[in-house]
């Protein structure tokens, strides 16, 4: 898998895109500690559905009433 800085991918974006287009994958990387952020696939890697974690089919969770809450409760003060 190929892995690119922002700069490296803005400079060469349509040929990233390419090699996208022919199947790889390219890793984004960030920051001076070119830290890995971000993936571009191609869209048939690409699954229905995603994995919440490792709560995935464990958890779940309803919301009552309309859902709205004031700054206040979001703040919790």
């Amino acid at each position: 898998m190929k892995a690119l800085t922002v700069a490296e991918l803005k400079t060469h974006f349509s040929d990233v895109l390419i090699q996208v287009k022919n199947g790889e994958s390219v890793k984004v990387l960030f920051g001076k500690s070119k830290k890995p952020i971000a993936m571009i696939v191609p869209i048939e890697n690409m699954t229905g559905s995603r994995k919440i974690g490792i709560l995935d089919g464990k958890a779940v969770f309803k919301i009552k009433g309309t859902g709205k809450i004031s700054e206040e409760e979001f703040l919790g003060i």
